[in-house]
């Protein structure tokens, strides 16, 4: 299983409970991906190098690359894993890169799109919550909001079998509904 959404949807803290519940591994892309990102050059050091000279938005565009890499190779390299991409794994400005991240996800079975509610606004609010308290990010920099780019990014969308409302859930129970729907 794949989970997919924006900063704040609960990716990680599902993955780790989903991965426990049925004894998979679990593999946080945002954790593991360095050595990915490596094999074509990038490294996080790189992006805030990046983000330095040209801006955070233009540095993500420059970054694409390396993110479709990850996705494809964490996908090949992990297949019986529950498996948490970050927001920016499924959000790219260049359709090439999307179309190897749809690629390589194809090929996984389930790939959940998470969500705190079906209401735009409800789910930012939620968002903007949770990433203030867990990261003390508002994700708004240099005037963009990613944020609502995440959210708003028909990528994610995409590359979804299924997209998950987790509403006022914990996330023994977003777990618990998502195996018995599996």
């Amino acid at each position: 299983m794949v989970l997919v959404g924006p900063a704040g949807a609960g990716k990680t803290t599902l993955g780790r409970e989903l991965a426990a519940r049925t004894h998979k591994p679990f593999v946080d892309l945002d954790a593991t991906a360095d050595g990915y990102y490596a094999e074509v050059g990038w490294s996080i050091a790189k992006l805030r190098e990046r983000i330095a000279a040209v801006g955070r938005l233009a540095a993500e565009v420059e970054w694409e690359p390396a993110r479709a890499h990850a996705v494809a190779r964490a996908a090949a390299d992990h297949p019986d894993a529950v498996i948490a991409l970050g927001a920016g794994h499924t959000s790219y400005t260049d359709h090439r890169h999307l179309v190897t991240v749809r690629a390589a996800l194809s090929r996984c079975r389930d790939v959940v799109r998470l969500l705190p509610s079906p209401e735009r606004e409800g789910s930012l609010t939620v968002l903007r919550r949770r990433c203030a308290a867990s990261k003390g990010r508002s994700w708004i920099v240099d005037g963009h909001d990613f944020l609502a780019h995440w959210l708003d990014d028909r990528g994610t969308e995409l590359v979804a079998t299924r997209t998950i409302y987790t509403r006022n859930e914990t996330p023994a129970q977003t777990a618990a509904r998502l195996l018995r729907s599996n």
